[in-house]
């Protein structure tokens, strides 16, 4: 095989890699369900909202491991509230749903009262948490700290709305 057709399978596997969610690292291909730019995006997004609120907010995006993959504070953002948008992320992660609708659900005599009390404290049963899907899969999740539980509800509602408008940006 010359050298020209080596690098242009090279080329196509690579080029068909990025389009099914691959990129290049250090030891190969890896999946990217969440990628760094799609995450810094949003959050930009969900900031610039927040300040038109009046309100100084930590959010984070992981991927759908629930692995973060960027945490944004704003100024003047309380320093508690790093923590709880990351473990919003998990919280999404882990149960499939917002936080705010596990909260309904582990209300005192719900299906799954004192759910908060397991994964090493890392659940979450108030709003601000919400699952991220493109095209019906989940690829993420974002936290949104800072504010009021109804504040942090609606923000997160907000990025999650707006969540396939900044995909389309990219």
């Amino acid at each position: 095989m010359e050298q020209r057709e080596i690098e242009a399978i090279v080329s196509e596997v690579l080029g068909n890699a990025k389009r099914s969610g691959l990129t290049s690292a250090n030891g190969g291909l890896v999946r990217t369900s969440m990628p760094l730019a799609l995450a810094v995006k949003l959050i930009e997004r969900i900031e610039a909202k927040a300040a038109e609120w009046n309100m100084r907010v930590v959010t984070a995006v992981s991927d759908a491991s629930g692995r973060p993959v960027a945490v944004h504070c704003m100024d003047g953002a309380y320093m508690g509230s790093f923590d709880v948008a990351l473990n919003k992320t998990y919280t999404s992660i882990a149960f499939q749903m917002s936080t705010a609708e596990l909260g309904k659900l582990s209300g005192p005599g719900e299906s799954l009262y004192g759910i908060q009390f397991t994964n090493e404290g890392r659940i979450v049963v108030f709003g601000g948490g919400e699952v991220l899907k493109r095209d019906g899969v989940i690829i993420g999740a974002l936290g949104v700290s800072g504010g009021s539980a109804q504040q942090d509800t609606d923000l997160a509602a907000y990025g999650k709305t707006i969540f396939g408008e900044v995909i389309k940006c990219l």
